[in-house]
Parts: C-alpha cells; structure tokens; sequence
C-alpha cells in the first residue's frame, strides 16, 4: 500500500508542475496583444482636430485683467501723494528725507506772584539714520524773553528707538550774558514706553552741564492723554553771573492732561512743581525770590 501511494504521488506532481508551466507560458503570449488592445493603433492623437474640443474658440482674455469693478479701492489713496509709476517716487528704506515741527509747549504759566508765557518746540529734517535737530525753549515775562535755551543737533540712529546726539547750545536772556556750549547725548524710548532725553554739555572756562528729562504718555481714552514729565539740571561749577550753583540746580515735575482734537492739535491743561537746590537757591534767597513754587498751565501742542 505504501508503495502504491508513493507511486501515485509521484504520477501526480509532475502533471501539476506541467499545468503550472503552461499557464505561465499562456499569459506570457496573451500579454502582447493586450497591450495592442488597450493601445489600438489608431489611435494617432497628432490627427484630432482639438477646435472641435472647444479650446479655439475660449475667450483667455476674459480670464485675467479687464477693467476694475466700480466699488475697486483706490491704490493711490492712503499713499500720501507717492504713487508708483515709470519712475518710482516711492522710496525705501534711508532714501527719502523727512521733516516735523512739533510745539510741545505753548502755554500760559500762572504763579502765586506772576503770570508768563513759555514755549518748547523740536524740528527735525532728515532721513531715517541722519538728521538735523533743532530744539528750542524759553520764557517770556512782560513781554521780554527772560530766559531761552537753543540747540542744534546733529542726530544719529545707534538702535532700536534710539538717537545719539551731537551738537552746540546757547543760552540767552534780557540782561543776561550769553552761555554757548558743546552738547552731546542721547534720546529715545526706553522700556515701557519712556521717553529719555539726556544731554551732557561743557562750556568755556571749565563749564560743564548735564540736563535730563523723562516723560511719558498714559491713553486714558483714544482722544484723553495724561503726560507726566520730570526734568533736572546739574552744573559742574557755578555761575555768580546766571546765579546758578554747583550740583543740582532745579528740578520741575509736572502733569499735562490734554485732549487731542485731532493728532496734530490739542488743547491741554496742567500743574507743575518747580524748585531750586543748593547754592541756586541760596542765590534765589539771597535776591528775594521764591525757591519753590507751584505753577498752573495751559495752553496748546500741535505739530506739522
């Protein structure tokens, strides 16, 4: 028995390894004429009329440009008069030169013993890295100008919000002697939104002087700023001729709340506390005068 189904098994395996070799050897010529069936020969696309596709007859320039819809947004209007066109008037970057006058001050000061008038104005003209800057500041009491403080100041961008500042100042005044001095310093905007203002100055004979100031804007509305603003003087000898003594001279503190009728224009109102220290004070005294006061203000700040 065993001998008969080893004999079977070996009649039998080699039938199936026949049928299998046939069916390889069936789909190897079948695959030819496949490929002819499902590529026919006349199928010549270089021979299709593609007009009769419809492509010929499509409208491309209906696809792109035309005319703008009415309601279309003006491209020239937020650019301030630069337009773009065969010559480019709109330049970038440190190519185009600007120019600002802003009034900081023009106001009305009321004290316990006199009124006056002051002002504090900055100009600038130049480019974004460069720029010429003029500062100016005085007051003026029954109609003289009691006191004035003039720089001009080359102006340089070292960083971020950041100016360094080289330049000359003189001071004048009815019945005063003229002070020039050479002035260096920096201005910008420290952290929190600060702005800085601090300017190092030497004089003839030995002058020195250093003024600081700090102010800072609080949005109290869109249109309602409250400024606060701090300043200080220090001279490094003193001047029996201004009355001025050595070390800290004056200080002012004071808060400014204006409303901003527009950007460019706001009428404004305020308070400020003004003293003099040391030897300046003891010159005050000495000609009668008061060494602390406290001052009320109004008046206008606007720019163009």
């Amino acid at each position: 028995m065993i001998r008969r189904e080893r004999t079977t098994e070996n009649r039998i395996l080699p039938s199936k390894r026949m049928q299998r070799i046939a069916a390889v050897v069936l789909l190897l010529g079948l695959a030819p004429a496949y490929a002819q069936e499902a590529t026919p020969a006349d199928a010549d696309h270089s021979q299709m009329d593609h007009g009769q596709m419809g492509h010929g007859q499509m409208d491309h320039g209906s696809m792109q440009g035309g005319s703008p819809p009415p309601d279309a947004r003006d491209p020239h209007a937020y650019s301030g008069g630069l337009v773009f066109g065969p010559d480019r008037q709109l330049k970038m970057a440190d190519e185009h030169s600007f120019h600002s006058i802003m009034i900081e001050r023009l106001e009305l000061v009321r004290t316990r013993e006199h009124s006056s008038g002051a002002y504090e104005l900055k100009a600038r003209y130049g480019r974004d890295y460069d720029r010429a800057v003029l500062k100016a500041e005085g007051e003026v009491e029954d109609g003289r100008m009691e006191e004035a403080r003039t720089e001009l100041f080359w102006s340089h961008a070292v960083a971020a919000y950041w100016d360094a500042q080289l330049g000359v100042r003189y001071d004048s005044g009815a019945g005063r002697p003229g002070r020039s001095w050479l002035a260096f310093g920096v201005e910008g905007l420290a952290p929190y939104w600060f702005e800085i203002d601090a300017t190092a100055y030497v004089g003839d004979e030995g002058r020195s002087a250093l003024r600081f100031a700090v102010e800072y804007e609080l949005l109290l509305t869109q249109k309602l700023v409250l400024q606060p603003r701090i300043e200080a003087n220090y001279y490094g000898k003193p001047d029996a001729e201004l009355a001025l003594g050595a070390g800290l001279s004056s200080a002012v503190a004071g808060l400014r709340l204006r409303y901003e009728i527009r950007r460019e224009f706001a009428p404004y109102a305020g308070i400020e506390w003004a003293g003099k220290y040391g030897a300046t004070a003891d010159y005050a005294q000495a000609a009668g005068a008061e060494t602390k006061e406290t001052r009320f203000v109004a008046g206008l700040r606007f720019w163009f």
